[in-house]
């Protein structure tokens, strides 16, 4: 299957070892992965980095209100839907075409479990000062790297005033991870990362997962000491960049 979207072009592999593993590309890359047989299966290291951060601050079976920014394949709502029954969870794709069409490729939770939402993700977060989201993931990318507006001090501020005093701030970071965490430390007190240590290191490419509260973490090492593949938690975590900030309005960029 390939099929134009509003921004990329997406098709679906299946993985011949694990026939019910769908794994969502989008312009060639993948996206989201989903098992047909286990909701609560998570393909993507980051994703499974992101689930123990979730449950460090919601255990399983309580409800949860969950923000995403960041769709595509919805492989994270599906498996929190599954872990914290009877939770409301909204996520927001930039791509009005994905949007629509991501419910006719996946079983998906329907409404108003989860909501999908054609919207672009800054301007979201503005929105939801007050709203006390329990979780808001950013893991949202174009051109391989993170929106400049959703890397912003002033959108880490958006998301924590769309936060509940306790909740949590999930980031999958992009290429910039050194001002990325430099501008969360900014506006959290509490900051962790979860990666792989080469990838700390500098010695691969990788995701770095990250987790922002005003509350402290609780400990998560057993359950990352639990993972499949090489992880380890970050806590003394201190900046060595200086944080990204909102351009002006009128800002030109020279050659």
């Amino acid at each position: 299957m390939e099929e134009m979207t509003s921004m990329s072009v997406a098709s679906i592999g299946v993985d011949p070892d694990r026939p019910s593993l769908l794994t969502l590309y989008l312009d060639g890359l993948p996206s989201s992965a989903l098992d047909l047989t286990d909701r609560e299966h998570l393909e993507f290291e980051y994703m499974q980095h992101m689930r123990i951060m979730v449950e460090a601050k919601r255990p399983r079976g309580t409800r949860i209100k969950a923000l995403h920014i960041g769709g595509a394949g919805c492989a994270l709502p599906r498996a929190l839907d599954s872990s914290h029954p009877n939770s409301r969870q909204l996520a927001i794709e930039v791509d009005e075409i994905l949007a629509t069409k991501v419910r006719e490729w996946f079983p998906l939770p329907r409404s108003p479990l989860l909501r999908i939402r054609a919207a672009e993700g800054r301007q979201t977060l503005q929105q939801q000062a007050g709203r006390n989201w329990d979780i808001i993931v950013r893991d949202a990318f174009a051109g391989g790297t993170v929106p400049y507006q959703l890397m912003t001090y002033e959108a880490a501020v958006d998301a924590r005033n769309a936060l509940a005093p306790d909740g949590a701030y999930l980031l999958n970071l992009s290429r910039h991870d050194k001002p990325e965490i430099a501008t969360i430390l900014a506006v959290f007190p509490h900051v962790v990362a979860i990666t792989d240590p080469a990838i700390w290191a500098g010695r691969r490419y990788g995701n770095i997962t990250l987790g922002a509260s005003m509350t402290p973490w609780r400990d998560m090492h057993r359950e990352v000491f639990r993972l499949p593949l090489p992880a380890r938690i970050y806590s003394d975590l201190t900046p060595s960049a200086a944080p990204f900030h909102d351009l002006p309005e009128d800002f030109t960029p020279t050659h």
